[in-house]
């Protein structure tokens, strides 16, 4: 038995650093968090010191039991949890487990810490341990106990208040407030029209294109001429003064040094992968641990190739640069290097979490070396990772920028600049991506023919464009994750966590890769703008972060800065609950007068989303409601665009003596015609759909019903069906499947019969479905059938309802869980007993056959 225990938090991680610590050493997995506040209310007891209280976590309860076995037999536990907050959180938790249940009496406890998961860099971090940091755990504490209270007390408020099932996040909300914000700037935003007038110039050697700068003697600036008629009278007299030739007034050539950006820290590396990769945030955390946690690479095993990912630090460990270096001189030459390697300040004042920025764990390790062992995903992010390392460490780019004037008469002149790269430098590895372009951008690459004042230019056309000004654009992710860290909000393990809640709440969308709020998540936004403005405050919320990091540092306590949150807090919560109205506070906006009825339109945020509403509840006759159309939203409709939502039902004529409706329901639009329900296509608008098209939609539906049935009875509530797979029987609670040698229309009753006794149980949703239809059918079975029959049919109907209690459903789950040993043992007995289940349909057709 190993003498020593290491506890990583991910199987992936112990599986590679068990081969690096040999026999002496066992390492085992948390499996991530193996603790978190109990799930109800008082989980942080603000008149107790927020005392907190924790409980495992289900699923990891095995795992915990597993390290428990193992640390009773080890003399020395080693801690070696992530290296930030929340893995030093972590190892207290798992050391307070192991306290709990008296099994560090006698033993040492080590944390110890590494950034990158080599032999050397784990073997040293093991030779070199330290205690769990208190002031790190308290300051996740204090981010856990803030994002509880938060939650816990601003949640319920929502439900009252917005639309039930809603949530708060204390981080969260202000970047919803950013995005929202940013919409309604887009809304109010009032386009411009403006014009610009170019020169189109065909030089002997080279034609090209140059921007009006002066017009008439006076400077041209945006908005110097802005409709089109000043535009064309402004071209004509360019043109007769310029005679066909523009003159060179003066030539300006200017160098200047490009230095590479600094190695990718977290945000950095989020942003990079959206906008050069098309990864989300937190799909590149995902490919990133992975490169982290270890690859196989043939001969040399499973190797972590890339540093923690989750870092605000821009450092270099003086070998990595050193192996970098080594990498730029035998790949790029000498000349690449810098005479000194390249030093980056970290913005971070956290000491403690300064940690390396992302890089590779070996510049030797060369993209195309590793290609061949690593996923597609995986080979882009490294080499995304590997490029800009190297890129960071060698010489400025050197560019030259020439700008060149013509004058076009005595009164207009024109300016044309064009940028080479002079000595590429780092830009033969990398470039930074952009998140929009620049007129430097245009003007990089573009070469100018040789020019010297005094020089006359052929004047070809003098060209006019119409141009309008644009909205601030929607976040992107890349952007956003800037924003957010520009701003303060969050840290660098948390940016992708925000957005992925967001887009699950639903409280935001991606359109065409950018960020679109809600409707729900409009009125969330606007509620706590307009009632908690201090909490989604931007500056309030970096502020605290930056507390936090005090805290993490040692220079505050957790108390104080919790006391000093709570209080204030609390008290707004009680005060919004009573006087804020629900109408105000959903965002329902009344737009007018329905000129049919003489009755208010409004529209307002309802259980299943937005709608629009003519009448109030105090009208003598009921309301009238429509949903709102896809694309359209509560906080900009019409009363025109609403009034058209009551356009539905529509009556389209009759067919086959039935009328053809079209509506929309719960599920979407759907055109109906007596019993039968058929849903229009993405491209069918209920509003314009013709009566024809509708037909056909209902006849396709009806024959593809039609064709489902490949034989039934009804008696004996049995179907031979069509399904997505192929045909199957089912009696509505098991299905069995058709012997591959047999013709589905030729099977009889009983055949069907043993083919579903010997079929296995209904599981899941499909059990409830089945269970509910099963209970339909007896129901309607005991109403037809005489008293006597019936009376007997209800026992059984009675004992099938019988539904354990709540209680009872979380007593077993928590059995389940405590079984999952067992599970394996389960699963390979199935495997074993699998080639007899797949003849079981084959031996049922036979003996069923057999007794006919």
């Amino acid at each position: 038995m190993a003498k020593n225990l290491l506890i990583v938090e991910s199987p992936a991680k112990a599986k590679t650093i068990n081969k690096y610590l040999g026999k002496d050493f066992q390492v085992l997995a948390s499996y991530g968090h193996v603790r978190d506040l109990v799930p109800k209310e008082g989980a942080v007891d603000p008149e107790r010191g927020f005392a907190m209280r924790y409980e495992l976590i289900d699923k990891n309860e095995k795992h915990v039991d597993a390290i428990t076995k193992a640390a009773k037999d080890a003399t020395s536990i080693y801690l070696a949890t992530d290296p930030d907050r929340e893995g030093e959180a972590i190892s207290w938790h798992i050391a307070e487990i192991l306290k709990e249940r008296k099994l560090l009496k006698d033993k040492t406890l080590h944390r110890v810490v590494f950034t990158e998961i080599t032999p050397k860099a784990i073997k040293e971090a093991v030779e070199h341990p330290r205690k769990v940091s208190d002031e790190l755990v308290n300051a996740q504490q204090a981010r856990r106990a803030l994002d509880y209270l938060v939650g816990f007390n601003l949640s319920p408020l929502l439900w009252r208040k917005v639309q039930r099932g809603l949530s708060a996040g204390r981080v969260q909300s202000p970047a919803l407030r950013m995005i929202v914000e940013r919409e309604e700037e887009i809304e109010a935003f009032k386009a411009r029209e403006y014009w610009s007038i170019a020169a189109d110039a065909t030089h002997p050697k080279q034609p090209f294109t140059a921007k009006l700068t002066k017009l008439d003697g006076g400077k041209v600036e945006q908005f110097t001429i802005t409709d089109g008629k000043t535009a064309e009278a402004a071209r004509a007299r360019i043109a007769k003064d310029a005679q066909g030739l523009l003159v060179v007034t003066d030539v300006e050539s200017k160098q200047r040094k490009r230095r590479p950006a600094p190695p990718f820290i977290t945000s950095t590396l989020q942003q990079e992968a959206a906008r050069k990769l098309g990864f989300s945030t937190s799909r590149t955390m995902r490919v990133a641990q992975k490169l982290y946690e270890g690859v196989a690479l043939g001969d040399e095993g499973t190797v972590g190739l890339i540093t923690y990912m989750r870092t605000d630090g821009v450092s270099l460990s003086v070998d990595a640069v050193a192996e970098i270096r080594d990498v730029i001189a035998r790949d790029f030459g000498t000349q690449a290097l810098p005479d000194k390697p390249v030093v980056y300040q970290s913005k971070s004042k956290n000491a403690q979490e300064a940690h390396e920025a992302v890089r590779p764990t070996s510049a030797l390790r060369t993209p195309a070396s590793v290609a061949r062992f690593l996923a597609d995903d995986e080979r882009r992010l490294y080499e995304l990772v590997w490029k800009r390392t190297l890129a960071s460490q060698m010489v400025p780019a050197t560019l030259n920028t020439v700008s060149v004037d013509l004058a076009a008469g005595s009164q207009h002149g024109f300016r044309v600049s064009g940028t080479t790269v002079v000595d590429p430098g780092f830009l033969a590895v990398y470039e930074e991506g952009k998140d929009a372009k620049g007129e430097e951008d245009d003007e990089e690459g573009r070469k100018l023919p040789e020019m010297k004042p005094g020089d006359r230019i052929p004047l070809a056309e003098v060209t006019t464009t119409q141009h309008f000004t644009e909205p601030p654009p929607r976040f992107s992710e890349a952007s956003l994750v800037k924003a957010l860290e520009e701003h303060g909000i969050g840290r660098p393990s948390t940016y992708a966590s925000i957005i992925q809640t967001l887009l699950n709440r639903e409280y935001v969308f991606l359109d065409a890769r950018r960020f679109r709020p809600s409707d729900v998540g409009r009125a969330v936004a606007k509620f706590l703008s307009a009632h908690f403005a201090q909490y989604v405050d931007y500056d309030f919320t970096a502020k605290l972060e930056d507390e936090l990091d005090e805290v993490s540092r040692g220079e505050a306590e957790w108390v104080p800065l919790l006391e000093k949150f709570w209080r204030p807090f609390s008290k707004t919560v009680e005060e919004k609950g009573e006087s804020v109205e629900r109408s105000e506070a959903s965002g329902s906006r009344v737009l007018g007068v329905d000129p049919a009825s003489g009755k208010p339109v409004s529209v307002r945020l309802g259980r299943y989303g937005p709608f629009a509403q003519i009448g109030t509840a105090e009208d003598e006759d009921k309301p009238k409601f429509a949903s709102l159309r896809g694309g359209q939203s509560m906080h900009t409709i019409t009363l025109d665009e609403a009034i058209k939502l009551f356009d539905l039902p529509r009556t389209l004529g009759v067919s086959n003596g039935e009328t053809v409706t079209v509506a929309v329901g719960r599920f979407g639009p759907f055109a109906k015609r007596g019993p039968t329900y058929a849903s229009l296509g993405k491209e069918d608008d209920p509003y314009t759909i013709t009566f024809e098209q509708a037909v056909a939609l209902i006849d396709a539906r009806e024959l593809a019903i039609a064709n489902r049935i490949i034989k039934k009875w009804d008696d004996a509530g049995i179907e031979v069906l069509n399904g997505r797979y192929g045909p199957y029987i089912t009696d509505g609670n098991k299905n069995g499947k058709i012997p591959k040698d047999r013709e589905p229309a030729s099977l009889t009753l009983e055949e069907c019969k043993a083919i579903l006794e010997a079929a296995p149980e209904a599981k899941g949703r499909f059990a409830k479905k089945a269970a509910a239809k099963k209970a339909a059918a007896k129901k309607a079975a005991a109403k037809k059938a005489p008293a006597k029959k019936a009376t007997k049919a209800a026992a059984p109907e009675g004992d099938a309802v019988k539904a354990p209690s709540a209680a009872k459903k979380a007593t077993a789950k928590k059995a389940a869980v405590k079984k999952a040993p067992a599970k394996k043992a389960a699963t390979k007995a199935a495997a074993k007993k699998a080639p007899v289940k797949k003849t079981a349909a084959k031996k049922a057709v036979k003996k069923a056959a057999a007794k006919a």
